[in-house]
Protein backbone atom coordinates (compact mmCIF):
# COMPACT_ATOMS: atom_id res chain seq x y z
CA UNK A 1 0.00 0.00 0.00
CA UNK A 2 1.28 3.79 -1.01
CA UNK A 3 2.02 5.84 1.78
CA UNK A 4 1.17 8.65 -0.90
CA UNK A 5 -2.17 9.66 -1.96
CA UNK A 6 -3.18 7.65 -5.19
CA UNK A 7 -4.82 10.09 -8.12
CA UNK A 8 -7.01 7.01 -9.02
CA UNK A 9 -8.95 4.62 -6.97
CA UNK A 10 -10.24 2.75 -9.59
CA UNK A 11 -8.88 2.09 -13.17
CA UNK A 12 -9.48 -0.04 -16.66
CA UNK A 13 -6.08 -1.58 -17.87
CA UNK A 14 -6.75 -2.21 -21.62
CA UNK A 15 -4.47 -5.03 -22.57
CA UNK A 16 -4.13 -5.63 -26.63
CA UNK A 17 -3.51 -9.49 -27.45
CA UNK A 18 -0.58 -8.03 -29.18
CA UNK A 19 1.34 -7.83 -25.34
CA UNK A 20 1.26 -11.48 -25.00
CA UNK A 21 4.03 -11.84 -27.71
CA UNK A 22 7.40 -10.05 -28.59
CA UNK A 23 6.60 -7.64 -31.28
CA UNK A 24 5.83 -9.59 -34.80
CA UNK A 25 5.19 -12.91 -33.17
CA UNK A 26 1.53 -14.52 -32.53
CA UNK A 27 0.32 -16.72 -29.95
CA UNK A 28 1.07 -16.75 -26.28
CA UNK A 29 4.80 -16.60 -24.80
CA UNK A 30 4.34 -16.57 -21.40
CA UNK A 31 7.62 -14.84 -20.00
CA UNK A 32 5.84 -11.92 -22.17
CA UNK A 33 2.50 -12.25 -20.00
CA UNK A 34 4.31 -13.14 -16.64
CA UNK A 35 5.95 -9.46 -17.11
CA UNK A 36 2.60 -8.13 -17.70
CA UNK A 37 1.62 -9.56 -14.44
CA UNK A 38 4.16 -8.79 -12.56
CA UNK A 39 4.15 -5.19 -13.39
CA UNK A 40 0.41 -4.73 -12.74
CA UNK A 41 0.72 -6.68 -9.62
CA UNK A 42 2.90 -4.21 -8.18
CA UNK A 43 0.36 -1.72 -9.61
CA UNK A 44 -2.18 -3.21 -7.86
CA UNK A 45 -0.09 -3.06 -4.45
CA UNK A 46 -0.12 0.44 -4.13
CA UNK A 47 -3.75 0.07 -3.27
CA UNK A 48 -5.18 0.90 -6.88
CA UNK A 49 -8.21 -1.14 -8.00
CA UNK A 50 -7.19 -2.77 -11.03
CA UNK A 51 -9.70 -4.43 -13.74
CA UNK A 52 -8.01 -5.78 -16.73
CA UNK A 53 -9.91 -5.95 -20.66
CA UNK A 54 -7.90 -8.44 -22.91
CA UNK A 55 -7.78 -8.26 -26.90
CA UNK A 56 -7.39 -11.43 -28.48
CA UNK A 57 -5.22 -10.14 -31.90
CA UNK A 58 -2.65 -12.37 -30.92
CA UNK A 59 -4.75 -15.56 -31.66
CA UNK A 60 -7.22 -14.26 -33.98
CA UNK A 61 -9.17 -11.15 -35.00
CA UNK A 62 -12.78 -11.42 -36.27
CA UNK A 63 -11.87 -8.66 -38.96
CA UNK A 64 -9.55 -11.25 -40.95
CA UNK A 65 -12.47 -13.10 -42.30
CA UNK A 66 -13.99 -10.26 -43.45
CA UNK A 67 -12.14 -9.88 -47.18
CA UNK A 68 -12.82 -12.58 -49.73
CA UNK A 69 -15.35 -15.22 -50.08
CA UNK A 70 -14.84 -16.77 -47.03
CA UNK A 71 -17.85 -19.46 -45.63
CA UNK A 72 -17.52 -17.99 -42.18
CA UNK A 73 -19.90 -15.18 -41.20
CA UNK A 74 -18.35 -11.86 -40.58
CA UNK A 75 -20.94 -12.47 -37.09
CA UNK A 76 -18.94 -15.64 -36.42
CA UNK A 77 -15.76 -14.92 -36.83
CA UNK A 78 -16.97 -11.78 -34.50
CA UNK A 79 -17.36 -14.30 -32.05
CA UNK A 80 -14.23 -16.71 -32.17
CA UNK A 81 -12.18 -13.35 -31.33
CA UNK A 82 -13.90 -13.09 -28.86
CA UNK A 83 -13.10 -17.15 -27.61
CA UNK A 84 -9.36 -15.28 -28.07
CA UNK A 85 -9.43 -13.00 -25.67
CA UNK A 86 -10.43 -15.90 -22.91
CA UNK A 87 -7.54 -17.66 -23.67
CA UNK A 88 -5.66 -14.60 -22.73
CA UNK A 89 -7.48 -14.41 -19.98
CA UNK A 90 -7.31 -17.59 -18.90
CA UNK A 91 -3.58 -17.46 -19.33
CA UNK A 92 -2.91 -13.58 -17.66
CA UNK A 93 -4.93 -15.22 -14.47
CA UNK A 94 -2.74 -17.97 -14.16
CA UNK A 95 0.24 -15.68 -14.71
CA UNK A 96 -0.44 -13.59 -11.76
CA UNK A 97 -1.62 -15.96 -9.42
CA UNK A 98 1.82 -17.75 -10.31
CA UNK A 99 2.83 -14.78 -8.43
CA UNK A 100 0.97 -14.63 -5.23
CA UNK A 101 -2.20 -12.40 -6.02
CA UNK A 102 -5.75 -13.30 -6.24
CA UNK A 103 -7.59 -12.58 -9.52
CA UNK A 104 -11.15 -13.28 -11.03
CA UNK A 105 -11.63 -14.00 -14.43
CA UNK A 106 -15.32 -12.77 -15.93
CA UNK A 107 -16.75 -13.30 -19.18
CA UNK A 108 -19.29 -11.80 -21.29
CA UNK A 109 -20.29 -14.89 -22.65
CA UNK A 110 -21.46 -17.12 -20.12
CA UNK A 111 -19.44 -20.35 -20.16
CA UNK A 112 -18.90 -21.65 -15.90
CA UNK A 113 -16.17 -24.27 -16.56
CA UNK A 114 -13.42 -22.11 -16.92
CA UNK A 115 -14.45 -18.13 -15.77
CA UNK A 116 -17.52 -16.22 -13.77
CA UNK A 117 -20.36 -14.57 -16.16
CA UNK A 118 -19.88 -10.68 -15.80
CA UNK A 119 -22.17 -9.74 -13.20
CA UNK A 120 -21.66 -5.95 -12.90
CA UNK A 121 -22.40 -6.11 -9.11
CA UNK A 122 -19.99 -8.88 -8.28
CA UNK A 123 -17.40 -7.65 -10.46
CA UNK A 124 -17.26 -4.44 -8.57
CA UNK A 125 -16.84 -6.58 -4.90
CA UNK A 126 -14.10 -8.25 -6.11
CA UNK A 127 -12.74 -5.10 -7.03
CA UNK A 128 -13.57 -3.92 -3.49
CA UNK A 129 -11.85 -7.38 -2.17
CA UNK A 130 -8.69 -5.98 -3.93
CA UNK A 131 -8.69 -8.88 -6.42
CA UNK A 132 -7.88 -7.98 -9.94
CA UNK A 133 -10.50 -8.73 -12.10
CA UNK A 134 -9.37 -9.84 -15.83
CA UNK A 135 -12.93 -9.24 -18.26
CA UNK A 136 -12.84 -11.18 -21.51
CA UNK A 137 -14.71 -11.54 -24.45
CA UNK A 138 -15.33 -7.87 -24.56
CA UNK A 139 -18.99 -7.38 -24.78
CA UNK A 140 -20.69 -10.36 -25.83
CA UNK A 141 -21.68 -9.27 -29.03
CA UNK A 142 -20.18 -8.70 -32.60
CA UNK A 143 -19.08 -5.78 -34.16
CA UNK A 144 -17.65 -4.16 -31.45
CA UNK A 145 -14.10 -3.65 -30.21
CA UNK A 146 -12.54 -4.58 -27.10
CA UNK A 147 -11.67 -0.85 -26.69
CA UNK A 148 -15.15 -0.21 -26.79
CA UNK A 149 -15.37 -2.54 -24.03
CA UNK A 150 -13.19 -1.56 -21.94
CA UNK A 151 -14.56 2.06 -22.01
CA UNK A 152 -18.07 0.63 -21.33
CA UNK A 153 -16.54 -1.63 -18.48
CA UNK A 154 -15.11 1.29 -16.77
CA UNK A 155 -18.45 2.98 -17.33
CA UNK A 156 -20.18 0.66 -15.97
CA UNK A 157 -17.75 0.33 -12.78
CA UNK A 158 -17.15 3.61 -11.79
CA UNK A 159 -13.34 4.08 -12.73
CA UNK A 160 -11.52 6.73 -12.50
CA UNK A 161 -9.49 6.40 -15.41
CA UNK A 162 -8.97 4.10 -18.68
CA UNK A 163 -5.53 3.11 -19.59
CA UNK A 164 -4.85 1.79 -22.20
CA UNK A 165 -1.45 -0.09 -22.53
CA UNK A 166 0.24 -0.19 -25.79
CA UNK A 167 3.84 -0.60 -27.85
CA UNK A 168 4.59 3.10 -28.52
CA UNK A 169 4.83 6.06 -25.89
CA UNK A 170 1.44 7.44 -26.67
CA UNK A 171 -0.80 9.37 -29.18
CA UNK A 172 1.43 10.29 -32.25
CA UNK A 173 0.68 12.65 -34.72
CA UNK A 174 1.15 9.51 -37.74
CA UNK A 175 2.23 5.71 -37.29
CA UNK A 176 5.93 6.18 -35.42
CA UNK A 177 6.75 2.60 -36.20
CA UNK A 178 6.72 3.61 -40.05
CA UNK A 179 7.34 7.71 -39.31
CA UNK A 180 10.31 8.87 -37.53
CA UNK A 181 8.87 12.32 -38.01
CA UNK A 182 5.40 11.98 -36.08
CA UNK A 183 5.37 13.85 -33.27
CA UNK A 184 3.98 12.68 -29.79
CA UNK A 185 1.31 14.19 -28.35
CA UNK A 186 1.32 14.67 -24.62
CA UNK A 187 -2.11 15.88 -24.04
CA UNK A 188 -5.63 15.79 -26.13
CA UNK A 189 -9.20 16.66 -26.34
CA UNK A 190 -11.52 13.97 -27.29
CA UNK A 191 -12.38 16.47 -30.06
CA UNK A 192 -8.54 16.46 -30.91
CA UNK A 193 -8.39 13.51 -31.17
CA UNK A 194 -11.74 12.41 -33.45
CA UNK A 195 -10.95 15.31 -35.78
CA UNK A 196 -7.55 14.73 -36.40
CA UNK A 197 -8.39 11.18 -36.95
CA UNK A 198 -5.82 9.41 -34.48
CA UNK A 199 -6.07 6.08 -34.48
CA UNK A 200 -5.54 5.12 -30.77
CA UNK A 201 -9.24 3.34 -30.17
CA UNK A 202 -12.10 2.98 -31.96
CA UNK A 203 -14.66 5.98 -32.79
CA UNK A 204 -17.12 4.52 -30.45
CA UNK A 205 -14.88 3.85 -27.55
CA UNK A 206 -13.83 7.62 -27.83
CA UNK A 207 -17.23 8.55 -28.19
CA UNK A 208 -18.60 6.71 -24.39
CA UNK A 209 -15.20 8.19 -22.67
CA UNK A 210 -16.57 11.79 -24.36
CA UNK A 211 -19.73 11.68 -22.94
CA UNK A 212 -19.31 10.88 -19.86
CA UNK A 213 -15.66 12.80 -19.30
CA UNK A 214 -13.95 9.96 -18.66
CA UNK A 215 -10.19 10.51 -18.99
CA UNK A 216 -7.70 8.11 -21.09
CA UNK A 217 -4.17 7.59 -20.37
CA UNK A 218 -2.15 6.39 -24.05
CA UNK A 219 1.07 4.71 -22.77
CA UNK A 220 3.81 2.22 -23.46
CA UNK A 221 3.29 -0.97 -21.31
CA UNK A 222 6.86 -2.15 -22.76
CA UNK A 223 8.85 0.49 -20.31
CA UNK A 224 9.39 -1.77 -17.73
CA UNK A 225 7.76 0.25 -14.32
CA UNK A 226 5.19 2.12 -16.74
CA UNK A 227 1.99 0.59 -15.30
CA UNK A 228 3.30 1.35 -11.74
CA UNK A 229 3.86 4.80 -12.72
CA UNK A 230 1.01 5.46 -14.52
CA UNK A 231 -1.59 4.46 -11.45
CA UNK A 232 0.91 6.51 -9.52
CA UNK A 233 0.02 9.35 -11.68
CA UNK A 234 3.35 10.32 -13.06
CA UNK A 235 3.47 12.38 -16.27
CA UNK A 236 3.74 9.64 -19.07
CA UNK A 237 1.99 8.95 -22.52
CA UNK A 238 -0.87 11.17 -23.65
CA UNK A 239 -3.45 12.05 -21.61
CA UNK A 240 -6.66 12.71 -23.23
CA UNK A 241 -9.49 14.32 -21.62
CA UNK A 242 -11.97 17.46 -21.77
CA UNK A 243 -9.62 20.29 -21.23
CA UNK A 244 -7.63 21.99 -24.22
CA UNK A 245 -3.73 21.81 -23.20
CA UNK A 246 -0.84 22.52 -24.55
CA UNK A 247 0.68 19.20 -26.88
CA UNK A 248 4.48 18.97 -27.49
Amino acid sequence: MSDVPLPYKRIILKLSGESFVPPGQRGIVMSEVVDIARQTIKAAKLGVEVGIVIGGGNILRGAQFKAGNNCIQEATAHYMGMLATVINGLALQDAIESLGFPTRLMTAIKMDGVAEPYIRRRASRHLEKGRIVIFAAGTGAPFVTTDTAAAQKSLELDCDILMKATRVDGIYSDDPETNPHAVLYHNLTYKEVRDKNLRVMDSTAIAHCMEHNLPILVFNFRTDGNIDRAVRGETIGTLVGAESLTKA
